[in-house]
């Protein structure tokens, strides 16, 4: 019997390519005649990627291959959409061509059959390029079905709407079919009130979506069982739950990552269990200085022991400093009130730069999460059982903080609408107190849910269990059941 090729094509930043490759090992896993190629776009100077690539090499070297595309950078684009865009733009072309080749040679080949593409979201552009050759894509998307749902939703809205299609501030809720609440336009992600850029390119990618022979979502039914019930109308390509899909063995890949872990460990090692609240707001997630000074003035007032994440962006130095590989401000102490760092020895500990998130969730001293809400970080967080505070930053972070509070109950709310370096908005040290107090209570409703969705969440992954299922479906749908 011939073996089946995959062709994967990821963005190689941590939020993407760790979700879509652990997917593709967990393919492998299931069937043994599943080849997987993955074309990648990335600097040969980018640790993180290479290291993590290696690993995947090594623990399965028969079952994998890549092929690098040459990186370009743009370095006068520094904001999170401005990096999608210049991704998208500059990268497309080349990809398409590689996609060109391989799908033009692919029908010489018998040694394998193969089965088709799995697109990154960014990079859904290349399913018009896949489909020239007839060849199936598929598309792997590291959100939610509540995205999911609002992507399908905005390709009804448009074709009801031709006037003026694009989001306005003042537009009332909307009845999105895969959440159960009307959503709010404040937790909808901002491009799509840009009618010149954004919308369009939140279209174009609805577009493609609904183009696709199935999508695979990073998430489980037991989470978001209403979603995936509104996903089987016919209407749509088949929507496939396959996650959680987490690297919890994820290592520091560089000497100096590896210090600062055995650091942080040390620390956490010293602290009673579930003491300490973590805060972390993801590799885009920046403040102003004055939000620092609210932010330690909170986790002061309450009293809690706390392990905080930091990186800073500075009014006066719009573009981030060269010098800080995370694109931040270094810090300095007039950022903090005065006599802070003083009075926190011993119970809280700083960071500043790098930190390894999965472990530190995973620590028996950790007792809740303040968060950007990223998908990953909030899986990674149900996962370990920690309940959050939702922080949301930017993109569609502000629909899965709403989600997490008001459609699932599974998150304290600080705030669903929150704008990022935004000197107009401040959240006060008052309501970080309160937030980090309700969410260290150990008998909050919140804390109870979370904890039985970690158990959901790790049965769903099993033999038997709901993803594994639909895994398993997938590949029937992809190359048959034999």
């Amino acid at each position: 019997m011939k073996n089946v090729e995959l062709i994967f094509v990821p963005q190689t930043s941590k939020g993407h390519l760790i979700p879509i490759l652990e997917f593709a090992k967990r393919l492998v896993d299931h069937n043994n005649r599943i080849l997987i190629t993955v074309i990648l776009v990335k600097s040969p100077f980018d640790s993180f990627a290479n290291a993590y690539i290696e690993s995947i090499k090594a623990s399965k070297p028969d079952r994998f291959k890549f092929i690098n595309v040459p990186l370009i950078v743009d370095h006068h684009r520094q904001s999170f959409e401005d990096h999608v865009v210049d991704l998208i733009e500059t990268h497309l072309p080349l990809l398409k061509n590689v996609v060109t080749d391989i799908s033009s040679s692919k029908s010489s080949l018998n040694s394998t059959t193969f089965t088709g593409f799995v697109f990154d979201l960014l990079f859904v552009p290349l399913v018009d390029v896949a489909h020239e050759f007839n060849i199936p894509s598929y598309i792997f998307l590291t959100a939610n079905a509540g995205f999911l749902s609002l992507l399908f939703h905005l390709t009804t809205r448009h074709g009801e709407t031709r006037d003026i299609p694009e989001f306005k501030r003042s537009n009332p809720d909307e009845l999105i079919s895969g959440f159960i609440n009307p959503v709010p336009s404040s937790v909808l992600p901002s491009a799509l009130f840009d009618k010149d850029n954004g919308y369009p390119a939140y279209m174009m990618i609805a577009q493609k979506f609904k183009a696709a022979k199935g999508i695979m979502v990073n998430t489980f039914e037991e989470l978001e069982p209403y979603a995936f019930s509104n996903f089987s109308n016919g209407r749509n390509p088949p929507v496939y739950s396959v996650g959680p899909v987490l690297d919890i063995n994820c290592r520091p890949h560089t000497e100096s990552n590896l210090a600062q872990h055995k650091k942080v460990m040390k620390w956490l090692d010293e602290q009673p269990q579930s003491s300490v609240i973590f805060l972390c707001f993801g590799s885009f997630g920046r403040f102003l200085a004055p939000q620092v000074k609210e932010i330690a003035l909170g986790l002061e007032q309450s009293g809690y022991r706390f392990l905080w994440s930091l990186c800073v962006q500075s009014l006066s130095t719009p573009q981030p400093s060269q010098n800080d590989a995370l694109g931040g401000v270094r810090y300095n102490e007039d950022m903090f009130p005065e006599g802070f760092t003083e009075r926190i020895q011993g119970k809280g500990m700083m960071i500043y730069g790098w930190a390894p998130q999965v472990e530190i969730l995973a620590h028996e001293a950790i007792g809740a999460f303040v968060s950007h809400c990223g998908w990953n970080s909030i899986l990674e967080s149900l996962w370990f059982g920690v309940p959050m505070v939702t922080w949301p930053m930017y993109a569609e972070q502000k629909m899965n903080a709403f989600k997490m509070v008001k459609e699932l109950g599974l998150a304290v709310e600080l705030r669903l609408d929150y704008e990022q370096l935004n000197i107009d908005n401040v959240v006060t040290a008052n309501e970080i107190e309160k937030a980090v107090k309700q969410v260290m209570d150990d008998h909050s409703e919140v804390r109870k849910k979370v904890k039985e969705m970690a158990k959901m969440a790790r049965k769903a992954i099993v033999n038997g269990g709901s993803s594994f299922l639909s895994i398993q479906k997938l590949i029937d749908d992809m190359i048959g059941k034999n």
